[in-house]
């Protein structure tokens, strides 16, 4: 039952799922169906004190912590529109608008961390402002917020930063198709032919999971620290940190396209002179791509009931929040076996649902 804790009755219309924890308050109508632990985990806390629970709980990481402040509010917020409780912004006296420091709360359950998001004006293009933070980038970029992030200014860059997840097979399957049956129609009345042509798109495949890793871990993850240039940390930030920034924003969840044509191309040209039948491995390499991409788009945002594929969506999601120097693949654990950076995920109790 929940648990009263002088909260207005009609904070519970509205679509509000208002908790409390730690004598604060916080609006978890925005986060639900993202949180990592299932929307089932909070079953039965509306309008109700978490804070036993919480503490009961296996303890939540020092990225969780930092991302429960996003949805905190002030009592009497929960009698005003949801709207209001998005404002992060304030006007200074001179009327520049800046945003609004986020009070403190606890860190992994019992320490404070005081917010970064000061260093940082999120009203403005977010690219150009990384070589302002280079000091502390690495473990600022690492602290998940969930809201809006404009890299660019100009709108007609910003524009080619998102991309629809139906875009991605929407280009890249006829690219397959085309790659595959040109070779295939040869070998289709030679049966031995026709497997080793299978063989070499399996390869292709199994291609495209190494480089999914090496990608990941030695560029994706490439080693920062304070003394790393603004150059380095501005290319991290554009290829991959604004994911783990924002993590939760649905049109960079995916590769666009073009750019991933031009990858594809400088990756294959050089196999392609070393290679036998290099179209049909770079069929299979584009297959795996493909799926890996919307594999990716799938354990952010999709609801799996099958036990693989919860499995999953809790090992990316505690390379977000819990081991961000762990857990590199994303389609396959295979790498993570081999180069020893698998992530041991403990046994559930019951089956995690998101919707």
């Amino acid at each position: 039952m929940p648990i009263d804790m002088d909260i207005p009755k009609e904070a519970e219309s509205n679509d509000k799922f208002i908790v409390k924890y730690r004598q604060q308050y916080y609006d978890l109508s925005r986060f639900m169906h993202k949180h990592p632990g299932g929307i089932n985990t909070l079953k039965g806390l509306n309008s109700g004190d978490m804070t036993a629970r919480f503490l009961k709980a296996p303890p939540h990481s020092d990225a969780a912590m930092y991302l429960m402040r996003e949805y905190k509010i002030d009592p009497e917020d929960s009698r005003k529109p949801k709207s209001s409780q998005r404002e992060t912004l304030h006007h200074d006296e001179d009327g520049t608008l800046r945003q609004r420091p986020r009070e403190t709360e606890d860190k992994n359950n019992n320490q404070v961390d005081d917010s970064m998001e000061h260093l940082v004006d999120w009203s403005k293009a977010m690219l150009p402002q990384i070589a302002n933070i280079t000091d502390c980038y690495d473990e600022w970029v690492h602290k998940p917020v969930d809201r809006p992030l404009r890299l660019f200014d100009p709108w007609y860059l910003e524009m080619c930063t998102k991309t629809p997840w139906w875009l991605v097979p929407l280009f890249w399957i006829p690219v397959i198709v085309k790659c595959a049956v040109e070779e295939f129609t040869t070998a289709w009345q030679d049966s031995n032919q026709l497997a080793v042509f299978s063989g070499y798109f399996l390869f292709g495949v199994l291609l495209w999971s190494f480089l999914e890793y090496t990608l990941h871990r030695w560029v994706f993850h490439v080693k920062l620290s304070n003394k790393s240039g603004s150059w380095l940390c501005t290319f991290h930030f554009m290829i991959h940190g604004l994911h783990h920034k924002v993590p939760f924003d649905p049109m960079r969840l995916v590769f666009p396209p073009l750019p991933g044509a031009v990858l594809a191309a400088v990756i294959y040209t050089p196999l392609s002179f070393v290679l036998s039948h290099p179209r049909v491995i770079l069929s299979g390499a584009l297959a795996g791509y493909l799926c890996y991409d919307m594999m990716h788009y799938y354990l952010h945002y999709g609801n799996p009931s099958l036990w693989a594929f919860v499995h999953m969506k809790r090992y990316h999601h505690h390379h977000h929040f819990s081991h961000q120097t762990l857990g590199y693949g994303i389609s396959s654990p295979l790498w993570d076996v081999v180069f020893k950076t698998r992530i041991h995920l403990r046994k559930l109790r019951y089956q995690l649902r998101w919707s």
